[in-house]
């Protein structure tokens, strides 16, 4: 097999993991996905070096250019996706924050109520 068909072959590979990433986004299924992102920042360094020294011809330029086409359109709408799952991850823990203020603000209130109480009790049964 020629180098340029390797490498064309190395995009098309490329572009199935793209497509499998961009599911997975859709699921939601995000430990996956990040396990698929981190091979593919080792096959895209791979393809980097396949690169350096190959000299591909008319129709594999065009077929590249086709393909990384394809590519960035996916990996835009995987990134809309990560946005937005990041989006949600921020309010998540804005409430989470908002919500342990709040129990930290009322719970010595709580806490030194039921002491009056208690209090109240043990006068009324004093003469």
């Amino acid at each position: 097999m020629g180098e340029g068909r390797q490498l064309i072959d190395s995009y098309e590979q490329l572009l199935l993991q793209s497509q499998s990433m961009l599911e997975l986004a859709r699921r939601g299924d995000w430990t996956t996905l990040l396990q698929e992102k981190s091979c593919g920042l080792i096959d895209a360094e791979r393809l980097q070096q396949l690169e350096a020294g190959v000299s591909l011809g008319r129709q594999e330029r065009l077929r590249k250019a086709e393909l990384l086409k394809q590519i960035l359109a996916l990996d835009a709408e995987i990134r809309t996706h990560l946005l937005a799952r990041r989006d949600e991850l921020v309010l998540l823990m804005r409430n989470s924050r908002r919500q342990r203020e709040l129990n930290r603000a009322y719970r010595p209130a709580v806490d030194s109520s039921i002491v009056y109480r208690i209090a109240d009790r043990s006068d009324k049964g004093s003469p």
